[in-house]
């Protein structure tokens, strides 16, 4: 019998109470562990993250004060082939180890997935397949409580059978509607499977919840959406009758005998478990001319552009406290944040976790039976770009997954310092708004007057209350690359030039910094002319060296962090296929001479101090770099002469980007940022024209000599790295710089 095993207001949580009877509010945790199928295959994200082969994941997230993790025993993974051969050896490890720390699990059994092969979304044998699943998990593991046997049904059937990016890539929406009702009647069987062996089972269940405006022509389609968002919870909670506006609709399709049957066995849950993102929100306009071809589509009878509505409306919409709101109003039921989780640079990840806490305490304030957020894709994910279809992109989450052990970010220290009776706390020189709540988010012209406007509205957080990061190199390529970046993240920056703070006069910079007051200084001066410095060695030292050496001097004196960049040119003939932080230097020329220097002194102090090794920059704003020059020269029909030595090509918004991340993370000590590749300067003239749908014909392979260099280079450099590699790939650099050029 499918029954609510537990009342609405009963508490979920254990452990201590607040001081006014309820529980805390908890901090739940998860790593991304889709399991989606695609024309190539299954995707595993616990494998393309490597938490899959990392035990002592569960020991990282237990030590910030997780209270409950969402746990993937996941169909596919348990029984891929055949579901009479099933596989616990990874789940017994690993649930014995989070009961040993004192962390309960949330076990789901179906994450975006379409099931093992033996079975799909539409097919008859879905629900009672996944049902025997969930009796063979309850018998194994009869102390684990809280389940979600699956995961956000309606958004896996829209992905799945309405717009074809999933298995088995339909777009029709009666298969749409038969792969929701499979999924609603997978939870119940589960929980009746479940509840059979622990009464005591709770159901969480998930999905994502959003809002959709439109312009007055689409009003019909933004109230369907509106009203379709619901689904998941109105059929488990027996509200899906006649008197449900989709229920024409539905039993039109030949569904009503199914429907019924949902609504005469529902199955509650206990707790309603709301998945919000910065795109959950959506703006339809009819208007298409206005916006990129790859937005627009349709219903059958209208054309529409379908846009993330934080980056047109205007105000901003009420975003995840407005979703929670709705939800509260409408089920009365406890609730979770079951996933929170920015895919940005990592101030506005910080942000976005801090905002959704204090969003959480805030409505629990107001009486809303709230009971944990969760912080979502702890070890980062795997291709969420790409809608799961492709290798897409790698973003980090509380730890930094590229590297061995993860590395922990600043949204891991976050987490571990997140307490239910106080706001998040956030350093200062974070507490900016994030770019959901800034103008820059508005990539379309704003729409004032959108069908379905909410009154509430996200509050912008206090101005820092320390000193900007004080940037060196006012007139450079770097420096003002590094302002870009400030601006665009909302970090205070200052960028001065040789005449606010002389790096050639080390007695004046400790009273620059103290009159800027700054909580981090990056240095992007210094000399730059490789073979000019043959003939003027002692500028060249003077500026990379002894300059910078004072800088990071005066830096540690005041227990300031600071960062500085150094070259691949501080490497020689090594032979190596990629050269890496703990390879020696042997430089062939004066510049790299200065370079492995400061490198030296800098990595001497010890402290808070970031030495970058990079190289070979390009960078649509700078019309002196290589890249630039070579285009210009191909687009005029002209060869481009280019030297054969290998290097790493270091797109430098990139660069800027990547350095912020590790600032703000309070790493330090030596790293190597580049573009994840390896090319001669003439192959990568090369690619740039193929890119930009030029000659790559015209391109010649000449010698340094040929060249006219002075300084000695040598004929392969390629930076890898053994601490990670956080900078994407080359060729997606090229691709966004071409672009950028157009």
């Amino acid at each position: 019998m499918f029954h609510d095993a537990t009342p609405a207001g009963a508490p979920l949580a254990r452990g201590s109470r607040s001081p006014s009877g309820r529980p805390p509010l908890e901090l739940w945790s998860g790593a991304e562990c889709t399991v989606n199928r695609t024309r190539e295959g299954y995707r595993d994200q616990s494998r393309l993250t490597g938490h899959h082969h990392r035990p002592d994941d569960l020991d990282r997230l237990a030590a910030l004060g997780i209270r409950a993790l969402r746990f993937p025993l996941l169909w596919e993974r348990v029984a891929p082939r055949d579901p009479a051969a099933r596989d616990w050896r990874w789940s017994d490890a690993r649930l014995g180890r989070l009961r040993a720390l004192g962390v309960r699990p949330i076990a789901g059994l179906v994450h975006h997935g379409s099931g093992p092969a033996y079975t799909t979304l539409l097919e008859d044998s879905f629900a009672p397949g996944l049902a025997a699943h969930a009796a063979a998990a309850a018998q194994r593991y009869p102390w684990i409580e809280d389940w979600t046997p699956v995961n956000e049904p309606l958004t896996t059937a829209r992905f799945s059978a309405l717009y074809g990016h999933w298995y088995p890539h339909l777009r029709d929406e009666r298969a749409c509607w038969i792969a929701l009702l499979n999924q609603i009647d997978a939870v119940r069987l589960a929980m009746a499977a479940i509840r059979a062996v622990n009464p005591r089972a709770r159901l969480i269940q998930t999905d994502d919840l959003g809002r959709t405006w439109a312009t007055a022509r689409l009003a019909e389609q933004a109230a369907f959406d509106n009203t379709r968002r619901w689904l998941t919870w109105d059929l488990l909670c027996g509200l899906v009758g006649p008197d449900h506006p989709l229920w024409p609709r539905l039993a039109a399709l030949g569904l009503r005998d199914r429907l019924e049957r949902i609504r005469d066995q529902p199955c509650p849950p206990d707790v309603i478990g709301v998945n919000h993102y910065l795109t959950s929100d959506r703006f339809l306009d009819h208007r298409v001319r206005r916006y990129p071809r790859e937005t627009v589509g349709g219903n059958g009878h209208d054309a529409y552009a379908d846009i993330a509505a934080v980056r047109v409306l205007d105000p901003v919409p009420d975003g995840l406290a407005g979703a929670l709101r709705e939800a509260w109003t409408r089920y009365g039921r406890p609730l979770a944040v079951t996933e929170v989780h920015n895919g940005c640079t990592r101030e506005e990840q910080v942000r976005w976790i801090a905002q959704a806490w204090d969003t959480c305490r805030s409505l629990r304030d107001e009486g809303m039976d709230l009971r944990a957020m969760t912080a979502w894709a702890l070890f980062g994910s795997q291709g969420w770009n790409t809608l799961l279809t492709g290798p897409g992109v790698y973003e980090s989450g509380a730890w930094d997954a590229r590297t061995d052990p993860p590395r922990i970010t600043a949204v891991g220290k976050l987490l571990g310092r997140l307490s239910p009776e106080a706001p998040a706390p956030v350093p200062p020189v974070l507490t900016g708004s994030g770019w959901w709540q800034r103008p820059l988010r508005l990539l379309h012209a704003p729409a004032r007057h959108a069908v379905a406007m909410t009154g509430h509205r996200a509050h912008a957080r206090p101005a820092p209350g320390t000193g900007p990061l004080l940037i060196l190199g006012a007139t450079g390529t770097l420096g003002q690359a590094f302002a870009r970046a400030c601006a665009l993240r909302d970090l205070p920056c200052r960028l001065v030039g040789r005449d606010q703070l002389d790096l050639a006069h080390p007695a004046g910079i400790r009273a620059a910094l103290a009159r800027h007051h700054p909580w981090a200084v990056i240095n992007a001066a210094g000399w730059v002319r490789v073979d000019a410095a043959e003939e003027e060695p002692d500028h060249c030292m003077a500026a990379n060296a002894a300059g910078a050496i004072a800088l990071a001097t005066a830096c540690e004196e005041l227990g300031l962090p600071s960062v500085g960049f150094s070259s691949d040119l501080v490497f020689g003939e090594s032979g190596a296929e990629w050269l890496v932080e703990s390879d020696l230097p042997a430089p062939l020329n004066v510049y790299g001479r200065s370079k492995s220097a400061m490198e030296r002194g800098v990595l001497a102090l010890g402290g808070r101090h970031l030495v970058i090794r990079t190289a070979a920059f390009f960078s649509p704003d700078d019309r002196h770099n290589f890249a630039v020059h070579a285009l210009d020269r191909l687009r005029r029909g002209h060869p481009v002469r280019a030297a054969g030595c290998v290097v790493s090509p270091t797109y430098v918004p990139d660069l800027c980007h990547g350095v912020l991340d590790l600032l703000i993370d309070g790493e330090h000590g030596l790293w190597h940022l580049a573009n994840g590749g390896a090319v001669s300067w003439a192959g990568f003239a090369a690619r740039l024209a193929d890119a930009c749908g030029l000659d790559a014909g015209l391109v010649e392979e000449v010698s340094g000599a040929e060249l006219g260099w002075a300084a000695t280079r040598p004929m392969r450099c390629a930076l890898g790295s053994e601490r990670g590699a956080p900078l994407p790939a080359l060729d997606h650099a090229i691709a966004r710089f071409a672009q950028a050029l157009a």
